[in-house]
């Protein structure tokens, strides 16, 4: 309320907020200190930083070595960093020739610079569904070789980041549009369907995914007729796919009973039949409100990629592992671990950043 009996540079001046509600101190009132639990939890935060950060930048960057061998980081008492830059290009590549690795950082560089495209919504057009197309066909085509002026390389020699990304991106690609058939599926009016996809679904979800790995390395080869043979890779990647779209297929089937029964009415009444009223009115809806828990499913696809070490594939993790299995190199796992964690932390927040930016363009969240 504005005093009548004050002038009007005093009315303005009231109107102004105080000093210790706006920039830094405001902020930090606000966010920090707005409470006895926010201020002692502030506190306690501030307090192991103070006693752990001071050592840790003394290990990690003054005492660090970084371009040596390993002589030198014994004689350190810092990080030894040089696993990492000396064993870079094992790391990233694994196995792939190693005068061919252009081949699978330009792969790489493609694959980056279609995300940088795809992060701005401006974007989503169809332009940019046709790089998508061409530019997964020419990372394939790097990657793979066999056409003029690149020497085949096999997808058994695949590995590192360029793997860990195939498996990811292939998982996620091929797992989402199988989840919505199983989301539709599971709430068909026609029983065969509906049975078969509640049994899918609630089978795959009740296995571990380091089981069917196990059974796409060992179990599927058996089953194939003789002479037929499929690679590990694209076994784990179907793998992959089917343990990633049960779940999928639970988000999915949880946006579509948020619907409400007058979306169908109108649709029906409008005379669309059931493909259309899904495509044009119920899908869109369903699959915009499920966006946070789906993201976050495709972030633990990604993660999951790390459990190929277990039936041998050549992944990021594999190829970490097989330098620390150096003794050269075994005394520094903390240094290769962290590179690692790295790695993982920024491909998976710069997915949930963007599945929020996206929500929030979208209008269905914060």
């Amino acid at each position: 309320m504005i005093n009548p009996d004050l002038t009007k540079i005093e009315q303005i001046e009231s109107l102004k907020p105080p000093v210790s509600n706006i920039g830094i101190i405001g902020w930090v009132k606000k966010n920090l200190f707005n409470g006895i639990f926010n201020s002692i939890l502030t506190i306690t935060v501030l307090f192991t930083l103070w006693k752990i950060l001071p050592s840790f930048i003394q290990w990690a960057f003054i005492d660090s070595v970084w371009f040596t061998g390993p002589e030198a980081c014994k004689a350190g008492n810092g990080a030894c960093w040089s696993i990492v830059t000396e064993n870079i290009r094992f790391i990233l590549f694994g196995f792939y020739p190693y005068e061919l690795q252009w081949r699978p950082g330009t792969a790489i560089a493609i694959f980056l610079i279609l995300i940088a495209f795809t992060w701005n919504r401006k974007n989503w057009k169809k332009p940019l569904g046709y790089a998508w197309i061409f530019g997964g066909i020419s990372i394939l085509v790097l990657m793979n070789g066999g056409v003029p002026g690149l020497v085949p390389v096999k997808i058994s020699k695949w590995g590192g980041l360029p793997l860990t990304f195939f498996l990811a991106a292939g998982s996620i690609v091929g797992a989402y549009p199988i989840g919505v058939l199983l989301a539709l599926g599971r709430r068909s009016k026609m029983p065969i369907i509906r049975v078969l996809s509640t049994i899918y679904i609630e089978f795959i979800r009740g296995v571990p995914l380091i089981t069917l790995l196990f059974m796409s390395a060992m179990m599927f080869p058996l089953f194939m007729p003789e002479g037929v043979t499929i690679s590990a890779v694209i076994r784990a990647l179907l793998a992959l796919i089917m343990f990633t779209s049960a779940y999928i297929a639970e988000v999915v089937r949880g946006g579509l009973q948020g619907m409400s029964n007058g979306q169908y009415e109108a649709a029906y009444s409008m005379g669309l039949n059931y493909y259309q009223t899904m495509r044009l009115i119920i899908l869109p809806q369903a699959l915009k409100i499920v966006i946070p828990p789906t993201v976050s499913i495709l972030v633990v696809a990604f993660k999951d990629t790390s459990l190929l070490v277990i039936i041998a594939l050549y992944d990021l993790l594999k190829t970490t592992e097989s330098v620390l299995a150096n003794p050269d190199w075994m005394a520094y796992s903390k240094e290769a671990y962290v590179f690692l964690s790295l790695i993982y932390f920024v491909a998976c927040f710069a997915m949930t950043e963007y599945s929020r930016k996206l929500a929030r363009e979208l209008g269905s969240g914060k």
